[in-house]
């Protein structure tokens, strides 16, 4: 679902498919020039919705826009709803920094822990640890079967019939004369993080609900927190019951394509999606790709709920800011000041993280 996938001839010709590209991150075409030093091109943002705006207005008793509406659901803040995608609501604000910088640490440190899976297990098997092991710029080193461990903590993983063993090391062990065979820096795989899940295993490749795979139980912090931005989207009487969740990770240049979420039973229950780090533009289309989407940004600590027809609507995120004009994190920069912290702030200056809990059954 990322953006490195490729796109149909038929799929380049849909209205949400040119919004993707309209809002996609391009640089300037200059010969010889390193990415680095490109000149991001400038995007037209005019016709992307602002709800940190809409809610100013609103606090200042301004009419909202012909087509937005507001609740109230015993929260400190309204619920915005889109009177054409019913089912969809926006809560502006919903995290406090405080909570923010929680769910980032957990991001990062917890939630990528076995058994929880990520992008990486089909490659490396359960890996623990990584992103302590990335902030003391340790290896990761394969080992066959048939040589000496490095230790007797090593990551267990098949590939090709074969045994093969995996572990954190110094960088400078990570070079054994003739001892290993591959090996990669925990930094390189935190940036190529792309996925973890939690609660209940989401397979990706059968596109459903594993319950025979291990799994811990959502976080309960976690938990209280979904059944309470999940109220405004629940049907009358009934609580909403996170059973899973995925954590996706952006950098820059990374995208996520339209699509549905569409492998849970019920779809009068909500997902709850809550934005931590760099801003991004969200699209939210209709049932068929050719409606044109809706483009709204997305800041750190904003909340969505996805229920109902809202589920059945194709949805993407085709762009994420990291710059500095842009990224809008400078709440988090003040609260991650202490130097525990650098190593979180160093991340989520140039990444979004995206948590999505779902009701399954």
């Amino acid at each position: 679902m990322y953006g490195t996938e490729k796109v149909s001839e038929d799929a380049e010709r849909t209205a949400f498919r040119r919004a993707e590209k309209k809002y996609k991150l391009y640089y300037e075409d200059t010969f010889k020039s390193s990415k680095k030093k490109k000149q991001l091109k400038r995007v037209d943002l005019s016709e992307v919705l602002d709800f940190k705006s809409i809610l100013d207005s609103y606090n200042q008793n301004i009419q909202l826009s012909q087509g937005i509406s507001a609740l109230q659901c015993g929260f400190n803040r309204p619920v915005f709803c889109l009177e054409n995608r019913p089912g969809f609501y926006f809560i502006p604000g919903a995290l406090s920094v405080e909570e923010q910088c929680q769910w980032i640490r957990d991001s990062l440190k917890s939630f990528p822990q076995p058994p929880n899976r990520t992008n990486h297990n089909a490659i490396y098997g359960p890996i623990h640890d990584l992103f302590v092991a990335a902030k003391e710029k340790k290896v990761l080193v394969e080992e066959e079967s048939s040589l000496p461990s490095l230790d007797s903590g090593a990551n267990y993983c098949v590939k090709n019939g074969d045994s093969h063993r995996w572990k954190f090391c110094e960088g400078h062990l990570a070079i054994l004369s003739g001892k290993t065979s591959k090996s990669v820096s925990a930094q390189v795989l935190l940036r190529k993080l792309r996925w973890s899940t939690l609660g209940l295993q989401f397979d990706w490749s059968k596109r459903n609900y594993d319950v025979s795979l291990p799994h811990n139980k959502i976080p309960d912090g976690l938990w209280q927190l979904a059944k309470r931005l999940a109220v405004p989207a629940m049907p009358v009487g009934e609580e909403f019951q996170p059973e899973a969740a995925i954590v996706n990770y952006f950098g820059l240049g990374d995208t996520l394509g339209g699509h549905l979420d569409d492998m849970e039973a019920d779809w009068s229950k909500p997902i709850v999606s809550m934005s931590l780090g760099c801003k991004a533009i969200f699209l939210l289309g209709g049932k068929s790709r050719e409606d044109p989407p809706s483009a709204m940004f997305l800041r750190s600590g904003d909340a969505v709920l996805m229920a109902g027809e809202a589920r059945e609507c194709f949805h993407g995120v085709p762009r994420i800011f990291t710059d500095e004009e842009n990224a809008e994190i400078a709440p988090l920069e003040l609260q991650f000041s202490h130097e525990e912290d650098c190593s979180f702030l160093e991340y989520i200056r140039t990444s979004r993280i995206n948590i999505n809990i779902r009701q399954v059954f």
